[in-house]
């Protein structure tokens, strides 16, 4: 069995891992000429971190991510509503680690090479063709222009958001959604924080939140913290919007006004803002799920599948565990379009509910009743909420990025290899 997977990003190359891990044959086919560290900070739940780390990436992750402590939702002048154990510290056998995207991506690719020997750069996808016996994908050569065919017996649409395999999958799929949420992200170095491994979620309402946390376990050996940070401000009504573009140039002057007056445990929001040198701004985006993946021997993978709001840390981790079932299934299977069908099965439904909790924004409306209650600060929480409420908090925030700890630590491992015809 041969896997063309369309994509070299995150959910790509762990494909590549897994599938090369289960002794299938795959190949990783990239647009971008020469992949480079782009981006700024993502998170890894326990989740994905376990399949990174049955990969054999675990001394890796540990070398350049932050296994994150704690996540300390606060209002703006500071004051800690609820504060939450991430990974080890929340029980799980695996750490949640914020890590910086750009350094992730290269070293998947750097394992993919190690152990696959490469992958194919420059060449974009137009079209693919499939019949009962294989599945051929149309390339163009973005450095000749030369068309160029390559030929499998199955074909991964890893391609992102704006992904040619699901447009050609559906081409009545709906348009971008816009939340009416407007993000700015960056990346700063500057001194570390609280104990150096907490993310930092703050709110004034539903309207303007701000997230602050490190990334880089190099900054860290050196004394220092290289701080991603999100800024989220609510500027219109949910709709349609015809493009995303998530590496736009930001302006300063843009986003650093809503944040005047803000006041955090430990990090300046006005200096991490004004010291980052390149700002990137872009609408808060999904899709409405699908009701269908792929077809016959093509299916979807990561945000081609399921593009999904930024709120519960969850893009790059699901694009990891739809890897690993991918190359679970296809390894197993009596046929790629059977190991198909049992991937879509389990995988669709899942994310699909995540893209819809992701919409309901459940943490906001906490610090929105937050707000209400103490609009100077508060010096004790529960002087504003009650115990149930904070309660309702946790719960939200568990829905959104966790599963069950007994579960995920207990369960057998998803590795497996397909058995030689």
């Amino acid at each position: 069995m041969k896997v063309l997977i369309i994509g070299g990003g995150i959910g790509g190359l762990t494909a590549a891992l897994s599938l090369h891990a289960a002794g299938i044959d795959c190949e990783v086919i990239e647009y971008v000429v020469e992949p480079r560290a782009l981006g700024v900070g993502i998170n890894l739940q326990p989740h994905a971190v376990r399949e990174l780390v049955e990969l054999g990436l675990g001394d890796a992750l540990a070398d350049t991510g932050i296994a994150t402590s704690r996540m300390t939702y606060t209002d703006r002048f500071g004051g800690t509503i609820v504060t939450i154990p991430r990974g080890r510290f929340a029980g799980y056998a695996w750490p949640q680690y914020s890590i910086h995207r750009g350094e992730l991506q290269m070293m998947l690719l750097a394992e993919v090479r190690k152990r696959l020997g490469g992958i194919s750069t420059g060449l974009a996808l137009e079209a693919f063709e499939q019949d009962d016996a294989c599945v051929t994908a149309l390339l163009r050569d973005v450095r000749t222009g030369e068309r160029v065919s390559r030929t499998g017996d199955v074909l991964v649409g890893a391609d992102g958001l704006h992904s040619t395999v699901r447009a050609q999958l559906h081409p009545d799929d709906g348009p971008l959604l816009w939340s009416g949420i407007r993000v700015w992200r960056g990346i700063v170095e500057a001194e570390p924080f609280l104990d150096g491994a907490t993310m930092i979620v703050a709110g004034s309402n539903r309207s303007v939140k701000f997230v602050v946390y490190p990334v880089s376990a190099g900054a860290r050996d050196r004394g220092r913290a290289l701080l991603n940070w999100v800024a989220e401000v609510t500027l219109d009504a949910p709709g349609p919007v015809p493009d995303a573009d998530l590496s736009r140039p930001g302006r300063l002057e843009d986003v650093l006004p809503h944040f005047d007056g803000w006041r955090l445990p430990g990090p300046d929001v006005a200096a991490i803002i004004s010291g980052t040198e390149r700002i990137l701004e872009h609408p808060m985006v999904d899709k409405d799920p699908l009701s269908s993946w792929g077809t016959g021997r093509v299916t979807l993978l990561g945000d081609a599948a399921h593009p999904m709001y930024p709120v519960g840390s969850n893009g790059g981790s699901q694009a990891v565990v739809d890897a690993r079932v991918l190359a679970r299934e296809l390894a197993v299977a009596a046929d790629p379009v059977a190991g198909l069908a049992a991937y879509e099965a389990e995988r669709r439904p899942e994310t699909n509910e995540l893209v819809l909790a992701q919409r309901e924004l459940p943490m906001e409306a906490t610090i929105e009743l937050v707000t209400e209650r103490a609009p100077e600060g508060f010096d004790d929480i529960a002087d504003v909420l009650t115990a149930d409420e904070l309660g309702t908090m946790r719960e939200a925030q568990r829905r959104l990025s966790d599963m069950d700890v007994e579960a995920l630590n207990s369960r057998p491992s998803w590795n497996v290899v397909r058995q030689k015809a």
